[in-house]
């Protein structure tokens, strides 16, 4: 099957989850592309907004051909932002059509805006298109704000696209709920989680903590009401409370945005928290390798990648019930209720008491390896 792959996000704004699925399903005999066009930010981006390069290019990415471009967008114009892009991505398939003729198959990854551009190949060369989603509620809204009333177009347009669509994807079957009031239901989906390299975070024993504080690592953007960092925050200082002394806890944060001023706010006069900052996928294995436990205290997550890296590696989790079922295995984690810090706390304390069994990461191999996740995929595109 010849398929091509369009990402709304990619390096170096992430995305990486796209790459990883393209290599599962090439590993699998087919003829797999990538066609990225990454939007810069002005704000976001900064220094590099000017010095980004203006062509298109072709470059190898972990055995993966990907026809590269970056777009540099006009502040606060979304709407004409996401027209400018999705003439881009057109573009750009006309050039890969010339080379590589037509595909069978239009892959995009999150609708907004990949979806979108798919949607409009799609109708004019007749073949299907498919979208697998990333994006929980919270992200939306962060964008659009509550109700969308900075861009009702934006949700007009992505509910048609998610109509339109061959088969939706998404990444839990709990995002399909957590979107319904956007977008409904009135669309074919079949939910198929994102993959986890278990060969790179392979298993590996911890040391005993008995004679050392107890290592959490929290792994996740800097994103405070979203990621819970406020009650990871508040569950901390309880901790702290417990006993004479106090329990003897390090926690290490790590991600992007995390070590803002409002970040390091949060966790003022805690000697025993330590921010890591951005780290890349060995920064983040090393951290994980250095840790006993993960914690995330998330009000909303689309599936939760990390929680599942930190299992494959051989750690526990404790995390909420705002996570979906998919992301979790059962014994390795502990569930605290979303938003309650002493709940959080409470499980927190209970984890250093677990006894990691290797079992669990077997468990979840068989559930999200890459060849796994990459059959079910193409299953969903030949039963369409």
């Amino acid at each position: 099957m010849h398929i091509l792959e369009i990402p709304s996000f990619f390096p170096p704004h992430g995305g990486l989850f796209a790459l990883e699925q393209a290599r599962a399903l090439q590993a699998q005999g087919n003829e797999v592309r990538m066609l990225a066009c990454v939007q810069l930010g002005a704000s976001v981006d900064k220094s590099f907004y000017f010095t980004a390069r203006h062509d298109r290019w072709w470059e190898l990415m972990n055995g993966v051909e990907v026809y590269r471009c970056y777009m540099k967008a006009t502040p606060r114009v979304i709407r004409r932002n996401q027209q400018r892009w999705c003439r881009i991505v057109e573009e750009m398939y006309e050039e890969y059509r010339l080379r590589y003729g037509c595909p069978d198959v239009l892959h995009a990854h999150c609708c907004q805006w990949a979806g979108v551009a798919a949607r409009m190949i799609a109708e004019k060369e007749g073949i299907p298109f498919f979208i697998t989603e990333h994006l929980p509620s919270g992200i939306f809204e962060a964008n659009y704000g509550k109700g969308w009333y900075k861009a009702e177009w934006a949700k007009r347009l992505l509910k048609e696209t998610y109509e339109h669509a061959r088969q939706v994807i998404p990444v839990s079957a709990e995002l399909v709920d957590d979107l319904a009031p956007f977008f409904g239901k009135g669309y074919p989906f079949t939910p198929v989680s994102n993959i986890i390299d278990v060969d790179f975070f392979a298993y590996k024993p911890r040391k005993d903590h008995a004679h050392r504080p107890f290592r959490f690592c929290c792994l996740a953007i800097g994103d405070v009401e979203r990621k819970g960092y406020d009650v990871l925050a508040e569950a901390m200082r309880g901790m702290k409370k417990n006993g004479e002394e106090g329990v003897d806890v390090e926690l290490h944060i790590a991600g992007k945005k995390t070590t803002s001023t409002a970040m390091r706010q949060l966790f003022a006069g805690m000697e025993n928290v330590i921010f890591h900052g951005e780290l890349d996928k060995k920064g983040v294995r090393n951290l994980l390798y250095e840790s006993d436990a993960l914690v995330l205290a998330s009000r909303s997550e689309a599936q939760g990648l990390v929680i599942m890296e930190a299992v494959s590696t051989g750690i526990p989790v404790v995390t909420t019930d705002a996570i979906p079922q998919n992301a979790l295995t059962d014994g390795a984690c502990l569930i605290a209720e979303k938003g309650d810090a002493h709940s959080l706390s409470q499980r927190m304390q209970e984890v250093m008491n677990l006894d990691f069994n290797p079992q669990w990461c077997e468990a979840l191999r068989k559930r999200v390896a890459p060849d796994m996740i990459a059959r079910q995929i193409l299953e969903v595109f030949s039963r369409a």
